[in-house]
């Protein structure tokens, strides 16, 4: 938190209040415990108070729950990540607070549940500590049968108080989440949040008051990474969808089969990963471009069938949001190791578009785009999100809909012939016609996942088999040539140039804007087409003395990530070298910093 002028304030508890420009605050508790939900109403109220934020969130694998944080960093200004250090710590238990109490800043707020946590003497001189009763208090608010299960809402209201909160917009969200249950849920929950919101916090030394915005934002959204892409899919006209569940794409399947039948669209839930790959190539095949998606776990096992729409040329989204691997791996942490499975995954030359995006609302539009690269070039397109990426809860812009909803539904015009495959078409890009088209000729088009001639009819043919393959690779070249070369972020020239891709930017961009506030010439390029790569990128990194690509997956075995080796294989650039970890926690501001500095000094 960043203080500014210091007023007076009203009311009990503290007697004075703290402008701040943000706060960093950091939930722990148990899963059961309702955390997120506490996280998720701070995350929406500054998305509709035209604030930024960002929210990190960490959840057990197992059924039973267990530890769990909730962070989220709201800001007056920019906020590019859930930040490195917390202003609060919010703590439930005293696993909680011992677990946790190392990642407030010096002097940060500790506020603990008194019920169940006990402060440590070594800790009170470098944290207020401020106790409360929560779990007793919850039960007096609400009842004895109530229990302490209105505690996370208890706790909200304190949260209000001590930052000032809108607590007009935040009975609005408590409404929203509760008012479909029985009332007396949101009679409950309205009554803990007002006996937090009148606790006297008379040990807390202030209370704490948002700057207004430094700039008017307008009408914002408020959604994780998971729900963008269900939009982003909807808005460029997929109607069709086949899936199985798994951890964390299970959100997006979910939402879809509860909004596509709203557009005249369904979402099948399949008996396994090969079924819904197989049964979304169909809905493609049926003249609309349909989704499927997974982890990587169901990424694996669709390969074949990728490989399918790869020879056939079959549009496709799969929707990959990455997790701790291999086998089943770390089911609720971050990973960008699909990387590899996503560009190469599968047998024989199966070229297919890989795509990343980099923030929420980047979710909403590579959606969409996806969606129209797979019906320009009739192939298969890989969205690759992550686990951060996809909890992650931002606010951004309200898109214009109506310029930006498409329909995509099939054209039935009739045509005098059709070659699916022409070896004439300019580039190699061909597109197929919906099944019901009259084609004039009489010569209708076969569809096979065995080499063809222009028709789609089977063929052993060598010279057939190598024009093909040419045919198909091309394509992609002709895309690679329309993507545009993305910006440097900072001076096109320096020492240290940072490469990233995915969901890590917001920290690498935070970590350049601090390297150069002390005079360091650093950089940032974020990657958002991996395959093809855009052209031009050897012309940027001609201006960097060093080139390091963070990524969060292993050095594997001769010491870079998976893109640095993607790089180091297109470029042959030896200053090209890889900054990974495999911790299953996003990148941290200082661990960036830290290890490009290290890296920097060695020659």
């Amino acid at each position: 938190m960043s203080d500014a002028a210091v007023a007076p304030a009203t009311g009990a508890g503290p007697t004075q209040v703290s402008k701040i420009n943000e706060a960093i605050i950091r939930i722990a508790g148990n899963s059961q415990d309702g955390i997120q939900a506490i996280g998720g109403f701070l995350a929406r109220l500054a998305g509709r108070s035209e604030q930024e934020v960002m929210t990190f969130m960490t959840i057990p694998s197992t059924i039973s729950g267990g530890p769990s944080i909730f962070q989220v960093r709201i800001g007056s200004g920019e906020v590019l990540s859930a930040g490195d250090d917390a202003d609060m710590l919010l703590c439930f238990y005293q696993h909680s607070y011992e677990g946790h109490v190392n990642s407030l800043k010096l002097g940060g707020i500790v506020l603990y549940d008194s019920d169940h946590v006990t402060p440590k003497p070594e800790w009170l001189d470098n944290y207020r500590h401020v106790g409360v009763p929560i779990s007793s208090l919850t039960v007096e608010a609400i009842g004895g049968t109530g229990r302490d299960k209105g505690k996370n809402i208890y706790s909200l209201g304190l949260l209000a108080k001590i930052y000032d909160l809108d607590v007009a917009k935040l009975k609005r969200l408590i409404g929203e989440r509760f008012g479909g249950k029985d009332a007396s849920v949101l009679n409950n929950a309205n009554a803990c949040f007002d006996a937090g919101y009148g606790h006297c916090l008379e040990n807390l030394l202030k209370s704490y008051q948002f700057l207004a915005p430094q700039a008017k934002i307008g009408t914002q959204v408020v959604m994780n990474g998971n729900e963008a892409i269900a939009y982003g899919l909807i808005a460029a006209g997929v109607r069709f969808g086949a899936g199985y569940p798994i951890t964390p794409w299970s959100d997006i399947m979910e939402l879809l089969r509860k909004e596509l039948p709203k557009y005249g669209g369904s979402f099948i839930q399949c008996e396994d990963e090969i079924a819904s790959v197989s049964m979304a190539l169909g809905g493609s095949w049926g003249g609309r471009v349909a989704v499927t998606g997974s982890s990587g776990p169901g990424i694996s096992l669709k390969t074949e069938a990728i490989g399918w729409a790869s020879m056939a040329e079959m549009p496709l989204v799969v929707i990959d949001v990455q997790r701790g691997g291999p086998s089943t791996g770390m089911p609720t942490n971050i990973e960008q190791s699909d990387l590899n499975t996503a560009c190469f995954g599968g047998h024989g030359d199966s070229p297919r578009v890989v795509i990343a995006p980099s923030s929420v609302e980047d979710c909403f539009y590579t959606a969409i785009e996806a969606v129209n690269i797979a019906r320009k070039y009739s192939t298969p397109v890989i969205l690759l999100s992550d686990q951060g990426i996809a909890t992650r809860i931002e606010a951004f812009r309200m898109p214009e809909l109506e310029k930006i909803c498409q329909d995509i539904s099939p054209d039935f015009t009739a045509v005098a012939e059709h070659k699916p495959y022409d070896l004439t078409a300019p580039d190699g890009v061909t597109r197929h016609i919906a099944p019901g088209t009259r084609v004039a000729s009489g010569k209708y088009p076969v569809v096979t996942g065995l080499e063809h001639d222009e028709l789609g009819h089977p063929t052993g043919s060598p010279k057939l088999h190598v024009t093909m393959t040419a045919k198909r690779r091309n394509k992609l070249r002709k895309l690679g040539t329309e993507i545009p070369v993305p910006k440097v972020y900072g001076a096109s020239e320096g020492h240290v140039l940072l490469v990233g891709w995915g969901s890590s930017e917001g920290p690498i961009r935070e970590a350049v804007d601090k390297a150069r506030s002390v005079g360091e010439p650093f950089s940032s390029l974020h990657l958002k087409y991996i395959n093809p790569l855009p052209n031009g990128l050897e012309e940027i990194f001609k201006g960097f003395h060093r080139i390091f690509v963070v990524e969060l997956n292993d050095e594997g075995l001769y010491g870079y990530g998976q893109l640095a080796q993607v790089l180091r294989a297109r470029y042959s650039d030896p200053r090209i070298q890889g900054i990974t970890k495999v911790d299953g926690l996003t990148w941290k501001v200082k661990e960036i910093l830290d290890r490009s500095r290290a890296l920097a000094s060695n020659t």
